[in-house]
């Protein structure tokens, strides 16, 4: 059974937890280099991707995470998670890390505020059961992904029509939503699937 870790310095933290339980694989708390040499595979919560980039460097987890992806350890990131595997960060801080995990530039809180937060369904590639009822809050979008990076959802109509929203790029995926939050289990059992296929 694989042992997924859930990067749990800041975001939804508990909710990819529940979430990994229900599919049942066992899911802990990642917060120290130690606890992540003894994890199979890494969920990035959402949040705030700067919080998140200064606290794996006060935790001393940013170079040994690297170092994981960089030898394949499956990771997938949601929201912030997906800004955080990003190679460029557009409208982030200077002083941002970054974990170019996946050759794309995103936008960060491409869609605005807190207050834009929406819901919308879209349907992601290679993922059954219909379109994915997903919730955006101040989520980021790729603008740019690389030869290697695969698309698995883009939004369609309104003004962010055609934007990319869900990407998988070998055992890494990551989603500008919170599949989390809306008690539909299919990307977390893709991410699963991915993890025990890896």
């Amino acid at each position: 059974m694989p042992r997924i870790g859930v990067l749990s310095l800041q975001g939804d933290v508990a909710e990819h937890i529940g979430a990994l339980e229900r599919l049942s694989v066992t899911a802990v708390p990642v917060r120290r280099p130690a606890e992540l040499a003894q994890v199979d595979a890494l969920v990035m919560p959402g949040g705030e991707s700067t919080t998140i980039s200064k606290l794996l460097v006060a935790f001393d987890l940013l170079a040994p995470l690297r170092e994981r992806l960089a030898a394949g350890m499956p990771a997938y990131g949601s929201c912030a998670g997906m800004i955080m595997l990003a190679t460029e960060v557009l409208d982030g801080r200077d002083d941002q890390e970054v974990l170019s995990a996946i050759d794309m530039t995103v936008r960060r809180n491409a869609f605005g505020r807190q207050v834009d937060s929406f819901e919308t369904d879209v349907v992601l590639d290679g993922i059954d059961g219909g379109p994915f009822r997903t919730v955006f809050i101040r989520a980021p979008w790729a603008e740019r992904v690389g030869d290697g990076v695969e698309v698995v959802g883009r939004i369609t109509g309104g003004p962010a029509d055609g934007k990319i929203v869900a990407v998988r790029a070998g055992n890494v995926m990551a989603t500008a939503f919170h599949p989390e939050v809306t008690g539909d289990l299919r990307v977390h059992r893709a991410f699963v699937d991915l993890v025990r296929n890896a």
